[in-house]
């Protein structure tokens, strides 16, 4: 507002308590108790920047995942549940599928196991084990995971540990365009190279050509 005669009622707003806080060397103005408030700040501490950055990181990813979830509307049990759950289905369809799209399949199924076995490496555990139990706790449920917190598998939905399903679908359908994308470079100039190779090459002597 330039001029605060213009201020009204409806232009205010109402806090219960209104102070200023020093904070290290910094002063800050803190508005709390609001009613109905469309915007809040998260103050985030840390005993070095690194640390702080790394909180920060942390924040902003978490709101991101709220935020991915409300607009989506549906979420999925976390924890490499979705992944364990769909490379078990996959290898069910490989079956029925056979010869070389089989293995194909059965590949793209051990490549979603690379997220439970990645939590499970950070978490200082086997990833073997931890996979052969997720494929056992599996034959229960879909929405069995590994919570790298206590290092067992669980419920992930009792857990908490839940994740946006356009997070989820969004991740894989990247990664498959990726390893699309380099399966059809590797096929060109694989493709190339039999061309350079098949150029200038003359057929055995006493063999007509065409016939070799």
């Amino acid at each position: 507002m330039t001029n605060i005669s213009e201020l009204s009622e409806k232009d205010l707003g109402y806090a219960g308590l209104v102070e200023e806080v020093k904070i290290g060397e910094d002063e800050m103005v803190f508005v709390r108790e609001c009613r109905d408030p469309k915007s809040v700040t998260i103050l985030i501490r840390g005993g070095s920047e690194h640390v702080v950055n790394e909180a920060e990181r942390a924040v902003e990813d978490a709101i991101g995942v709220v935020c991915a979830a409300v607009k989506c509307g549906r979420i999925l049990a976390g924890a490499g549940a979705p992944e364990v759950e769909a490379a078990k289905r996959l290898r069910e369809y490989a079956v029925s599928v056979g010869g070389r799209e089989q293995l194909a399949i059965e590949a793209f199924a051990d490549a979603l196991e690379a997220i439970p076995r990645a939590l499970a490496e950070n978490a200082g555990m086997d990833p073997i084990d931890v996979l052969v139990e997720l494929r056992s706790a599996h034959e229960k449920g879909p929405e069995y995971g590994y919570d790298v917190l206590t290092g067992r598998i669980t419920d992930a939905y009792s857990a908490g540990l839940v994740t946006p399903l356009s997070v989820k679908t969004q991740a894989i359908s990247s990664a498959t365009e990726a390893a699309v994308m380099i399966l059809r470079i590797d096929d060109i100039i694989a493709a190339s190279k039999l061309e350079k190779g098949g150029q200038g090459e003359s057929p055995p002597q006493g063999m007509p050509e065409g016939m070799f």
